[in-house]
């Protein structure tokens, strides 16, 4: 059965309007208690009772359909809205209009519908009784004349009314909803109408309303005087029999909750992992179910997901999004803080490290009063601090409740930096990439054939590379296999043109070298070796398939290494990107050092890290004949000193062993005079070298080798 969202109307139990919670045998009660009433008293107020959104207009209308059903028909619906009268006046007016028109037009009728006006017009001013009984104003002030010609009370009208009801044997029903929504004046004008005024022989009062909200409302109000105990007891004398709503059962939840979700995913052709529904489930149940206590909450939560969904269908991970529009709908205040907190959710940017050192209850504290600030209740800020904490796996081990499960960077996550835009924009942002746009371009890479889609990717490679490389990454973890051959070799021939995050401490090349061993490690031990051949075809493509093939020989943190120098396809691979590598360098080796540009020396470096006696020969050969100053070299090979790394070490001078030997390096230093105000890039390295001879015990830095 399709859920409807975004209608709040309320059902009859129809094929129409279906009711989805078996209120239907409740409105079947509450009809009979009407006639055991009926029969028991000549007129009487009855309450119906329940929470906002817990479906008492439902119930209220499934009733209606039954007495509008019903063999023979015994009573007469007359439905009043108070809302739209604004004084005691109106109201009674309009009361006694709506038990007038109630009742059938028949002659047998016909008196009690002519006293009920009567009495209407008796106890009203005249202004107010033209409209709502549709009568000629000039002969109502006639009318009235003649009564008060003839003596005839309010009184005298009410007792006649009273006999005619009576004997008309026809039972009014007068129901009236929502009554929690008036005014404390508009609410003592309604009671006063129905205890009092209204209280004739065969009329009947439904009225529904929130019993605490109610109780607030006339706790407001002067008769009252502020003592909810004089309001609960003040409507006690007005209520005579109560109905209260049958509570909104864990069952009866989960149920509607299943059916708005199959609808949901049903609508946007979407499907549920079993891990998935799991997550779901126990998000509900640890932080939603205490909140979610009525079937307006649910549905108004599937409704908003619904609304803002659309495009995002596959973009995001669906449950996310229903956490996250569950914040947004319930606590629009932690919803703002979201985005303001961005950096600190997701782990990126510049407050990275901001609370590194804080004590754990010390910063669940802070949140606590974070969340308070926004607006949450008290009894609520531990729920909404968890789930903060589901959503956002790097708050949740700030807290000390690491979450199992795939990141969020796997399932297309907010917690994920690349994808949190997402869910706060209601749709895929201009500079991101679209999954389907990803996957055309993927496919037309594997394919080898052009396309817009596969432009976008290397544009966004680009000038994107962080992110673009961290979904690429991710897809080779998910669906275990890429075009990684394709990849390879058009992400040497735009290596040299990244652009993305120059600023940041992880430059976009060594991201897209983490990338590129991961994709290599995929290649089957026939192709690798033209793989790399083919990447070196470049100068900067010949500096990633160095790196890259040096790296398959190191272990890492958690991998061994994943070949050997002995390995054939290893030993035949080096010597293709050898050849590449000084064919590069060739043009280099024949000009002065100082025209040395940084792919140049990061060529050489890769060298080193292939054949370092061959680098050795091939620099000591240029600095025999003169081609190459070795200070001019120096600078170019050696980063300057930056605060706060000292980059010159020893590491940096080990490496450098490779290339020049140590001694001549101390040599060259020993001879060269350096002013004291020289501050030129040859006097400063010069001085570092010195300090990190001479240090007590070696700094540590970045190691020039590891550079890229």
């Amino acid at each position: 059965m399709a859920y409807r969202f975004f209608n709040d109307d309320p059902v009859d139990g129809s094929a129409d309007l279906p009711d989805l919670l078996g209120y239907e045998r409740y409105a079947g009660h509450a009809v009979r208690l009407l006639e055991d009433v009926r029969e028991q008293s000549e007129s009487g107020v009855l309450a119906l009772i329940g929470p906002w959104g817990s479906g008492k207009s439902s119930v209220l209308k499934m009733v209606l359909h039954r007495l509008g059903r019903a063999e023979p028909v015994s009573w007469s619906v007359a439905e009043l809205n108070p809302w739209l009268y604004s004084d005691l006046d109106s109201l009674t007016a309009a009361l006694f209009s709506e038990i007038r028109a109630a009742l059938p037009k028949g002659d047998r009728w016909s008196v009690a519908r002519e006293k009920v006006r009567d009495f209407g017009i008796s106890i009203s001013p005249l202004g107010k009784v033209g409209g709502l009984f549709g009568l000629d104003v000039s002969e109502v002030v006639k009318d009235v004349a003649d009564r008060i010609g003839g003596d005839t009370s309010a009184s005298a009208a009410k007792e006649s009314a009273a006999a005619a009801l009576r004997e008309a044997d026809r039972a009014v029903l007068v129901v009236m909803d929502d009554l929690d929504r008036l005014t404390p004046d508009e609410l003592l004008l309604v009671f006063k109408l129905v205890r009092l005024v209204g209280n004739l022989p065969n009329v009947y009062y439904l009225i529904s309303f929130d019993e605490r909200t109610l109780l607030d409302v006339l706790s407001r109000s002067d008769l009252v005087g502020g003592s909810e105990h004089r309001a609960s007891e003040f409507l006690e004398k007005i209520v005579q029999v109560r109905l209260d709503l049958p509570a909104f059962r864990e069952r009866d939840a989960i149920r509607l909750l299943d059916g708005c979700l199959d609808t949901l995913l049903e609508t946007h052709r979407l499907s549920l992992t079993k891990a998935e529904v799991q997550r779901f489930g126990l998000a509900y149940v640890r932080y939603l179910q205490d909140r979610l206590l009525t079937p307006r909450a649910i549905k108004r939560l599937f409704g908003q997901a619904a609304a803002s969904l659309g495009t995002l269908a596959g973009e995001v991970d669906l449950v996310d999004f229903l956490l996250v529009t569950f914040i947004r709908t319930s606590e629009p205040g932690v919803y703002r803080l979201l985005g303001r907190y961005r950096a600190e959710f997701t782990g990126s940017g510049t407050s990275l490290f901001a609370h590194q050192r804080r004590q754990r209850d010390e910063l669940a504290e802070l949140w606590r009063t974070r969340l308070e600030k926004a607006g949450v209740a008290p009894d609520h800020v531990d729920g909404v601090l968890g789930l903060l904490a589901s959503l956002f796996p790097r708050l949740a081990n700030q807290l000390g409740g690491g979450l199992s499960g795939e990141p969020p960077q796997a399932r297309r996550g907010i917690g994920s930096g690349d994808y949190f835009d997402r869910y706060v924009v209601f749709g895929v942002p201009d500079d991101d990439l679209p999954e389907a746009v990803l996957t055309a371009a993927l496919a037309q890479v594997e394919a080898g054939t052009p396309g817009v889609e596969a432009d976008e990717l290397w544009l966004r490679f680009q000038d994107d590379t962080h992110r673009i490389a961290r979904r690429i990454q991710q897809r080779l973890q998910t669906d275990g296999r890429l075009p990684s051959r394709q990849l390879l070799i058009q992400m040497a021939e735009r290596f040299a043109s990244l652009t993305a995050g120059k600023e940041l401490i992880v430059s976009p090349e060594f991201t897209a070298i983490f990338l590129a061993q991961n994709l290599f490690r995929t290649l089957a031990a026939s192709e690798r070796v033209e793989v790399l051949d083919l990447m070196a075809a470049s100068p900067a493509g010949a500096a990633l398939a160095g790196v890259v093939l040096r790296n398959t020989t190191q272990p890492s943190d958690t991998e061994p290494a994943f070949a050997q120098e002995s390995d054939e396809w290893f030993a035949t691979a080096r010597t293709a990107v050898l050849t590449r590598l000084e064919q590069h360098l060739t043009p280099a080796g024949g000009q002065p050092a100082d025209e040395l540009e940084d792919l140049d020396t990061s060529l050489l470096w890769r060298w080193n890290s292939l054949d370092a006696a061959g680098a050795r020969r091939w620099v000591r050969q240029r600095l025999d004949d003169g081609t190459w100053d070795l200070l001019t070299l120096l600078n170019k090979l050696l980063p300057p000193p930056r605060v706060p790394w000292a980059t010159i070490d020893t590491d940096n001078l080990e490496a450098l062993d490779n290339l020049v030997d140590r001694t001549e390096v101390y040599a060259l230093c020993d001879r060269t005079e350096i002013p004291e105000d020289d501050e030129s890039a040859p006097a400063q390295l010069l001085r570092a070298i010195g300090r990190t001879r001479t240090a007590d015990a070696p700094q540590t830095g970045h190691p020039v080798s590891n550079t890229t």
